[in-house]
């Protein structure tokens, strides 16, 4: 188990206001296993440290469409500017990333390229 397994936090954790463990949870059950990876990833990583301004943000990013969401976060389609947010703008920059939206143990385990 990484580090990163170690400290992220659950929906259960009590160091987590309830507001925060409430956003955790819908990161995380999103509807498709795409989104659960890619939106739920990135919440696991940054929920803790989130300011009440960025977790307003990050409740207007929850509300939109799975499906358009995991098009903008992938790449498929760019952010369009009506839904555009510094939160959905941070989010689709990290799932560019190399293997991000893959868990962390099957990370290590992707082919390098």
């Amino acid at each position: 188990m990484s580090q990163t397994d170690q400290t992220s936090p659950d929906e259960n954790s009590p160091e987590l206001s309830p507001r925060r463990r409430r956003l955790l949870f819908r990161a995380n059950h999103r509807g498709t296993k795409e989104t659960d990876l890619m939106v739920g990833g990135f919440v696991n990583r940054n929920i803790a440290t989130f300011t009440e301004g960025e977790l307003d943000e990050l409740e207007s990013v929850l509300e939109l469409l799975d499906v358009d969401l995991a098009d903008w976060l992938s790449g498929r389609r760019p952010i369009p500017a009506e839904v555009a947010s510094p939160m959905l703008s941070r989010m689709a920059e990290e799932c560019s990333r190399r293997g991000a939206g893959v868990p962390e143990g099957a990370r290590e385990a992707m082919p390098r390229g």
